[in-house]
């Protein structure tokens, strides 16, 4: 027999009794949302107490008013059942305020970025049957920002702390900026994720990556929709292991590699990648790797560079691009703080051991550039290995390698060199 456990902010807190009743009946909690627009969030982590660990979280097929900041880390063994909508308020001043800080180098946070929510845990499954959703409000957000870049204590919609879990079938729409991040998480399966976060204006939806990984070990992303502004899917500091398929990306960069190196003498590496089977559509690239300049200028999020180690062993496979805007695939070592010129020979990340193969498709512009190899002069791009097939709108093959210090390539030769200028997205 399920139990209701109704929350009213007025009457916040369980008796024993029902304690115990809760407990007997299987551990389950049904989540009400108080149906008047007021903060469901106690309610929300009221259940987590209760039914966290060993139990079943249940939200209904409504929608639960999100008014502060959710911590809902140390679940253990538990489902969470969500058919109904989390809508995240737009108090700019509370949120700005009181974003949690991802955990990184510093006490200011990776990159100075922040989140709504903190979600983790182990043996963790959750599942959104397909209409489950969290919505950021992000319209609020890309109006109040207006196309500003990393804005202090705007918040990521939710950050995964995770292991040996699933999450399924959830939707994520509107996200208030990065939609989520997978932040120190292993053995992680992300299937039939839904992501959109699109303006209904001329605002920008800037810093709308549809999921970032970092320090994470792991991780699969698979039959996914991303439609947004900004990285489809990155990999960050010492991502490892981490899958992408039978997916399809809208509008955004696509998949993303980086930014690392941001950290002055800090050593970060992103090894042993596969996409395969994926589709973009109206994308930048199909691949961007993207790394700080080898000197250090400013600070982060918008600053910064110096940082060490290396990018290798990456695969993608039989994927098709339609109406790709940018360069299919794309090598930047260059970044360095806006609106400043970085030097794009210092920087002392390695690329190396990184296949495209059975990339196929068409291409919006109408230059030949079908990839652009920016390699950095003090550790050059190695053993890379391109297998692309892509027309441009002129009905002409691309078959233009542009090449800056990249060695040990096969399948391609280069055609000169890149226009070895800083770049956010590849592009000159």
């Amino acid at each position: 027999m399920l139990l209701s456990v109704l929350f009213v902010a007025a009457t916040f807190g369980l008796s024993q009794a029902a304690d115990q009743a809760l407990l007997a009946a299987g551990n389950v909690c049904e989540v009400h949302a108080n149906g008047n627009g007021t903060d469901d969030s106690p309610a929300i982590l009221a259940a987590v107490e209760k039914c966290g660990q060993d139990g079943t979280i249940v939200f209904s097929n409504t929608t639960y008013h999100v008014e502060q900041v959710l911590d809902t880390r140390g679940l253990k063994n538990c489902e969470i059942q969500l058919k109904g909508t989390l809508l995240f308020g737009t108090d700019f001043e509370y949120w700005l305020e009181n974003s949690l800080p991802l955990p990184g180098y510093d006490e200011n946070g990776y990159q100075n970025q922040s989140s709504a929510w903190f979600f983790g845990g182990d043996n963790i499954t959750w599942n959104g049957y397909g209409y489950g959703t969290v919505d950021g409000n992000g319209q609020a957000w890309y109006d109040f920002i207006a196309g500003r870049n990393n804005y202090p204590g705007r918040p990521h919609g939710i950050t995964i702390f995770a292991t040996n879990s699933v999450i399924s079938g959830v939707r994520f729409v509107q996200s208030q900026m990065w939609t989520m991040t997978i932040h120190s998480s292993k053995n992680l399966l992300m299937e039939d994720i839904y992501v959109a976060s699109v303006s209904n204006n001329g605002n920008s939806t800037i810093n709308t990556d549809g999921a970032d990984t970092l320090f994470s070990d792991n991780i699969h992303f698979d039959r996914w929709h991303v439609r947004n502004g900004d990285d489809s899917i990155a990999l960050k500091a010492n991502s490892t292991n981490i899958k992408v398929t039978n997916s399809e990306f809208h509008n955004g960069v696509g998949i993303a590699i980086g930014s690392i190196g941001q950290y002055n003498g800090i050593f970060e590496i992103a090894e042993n990648f596969h996409a395969e089977n994926n589709t973009y559509y109206n994308t930048l690239h199909a691949l961007f790797i993207k790394t700080w300049a080898g000197e250090s200028v400013g600070y982060p999020p918008n600053g910064g560079g110096g940082g060490l180690g290396y990018i290798r062993n990456f695969v993608v496979l039989n994927s098709v691009m339609h109406d790709c805007r940018g360069y299919p695939v794309a090598f930047s070592q260059c970044m360095t703080m806006s609106p400043e010129a970085g030097d794009c020979n210092t920087s002392t990340m390695k690329l190396s051991e990184i296949t495209v193969s059975g990339l196929t498709g068409t291409m919006l512009s109408s230059a030949a550039w079908v990839a652009s190899l920016q390699c950095s002069a003090a550790s050059p791009c190695s053993d890379i290995r391109l297998d692309l097939d892509l027309t441009m709108t002129n009905g002409t093959k691309a078959d233009y390698y542009a090449c800056s210090n990249a060695e040990e390539i096969e399948g391609f030769e280069c055609d000169g060199p890149t226009c070895e200028l800083p770049s956010p997205d590849g592009t000159c």
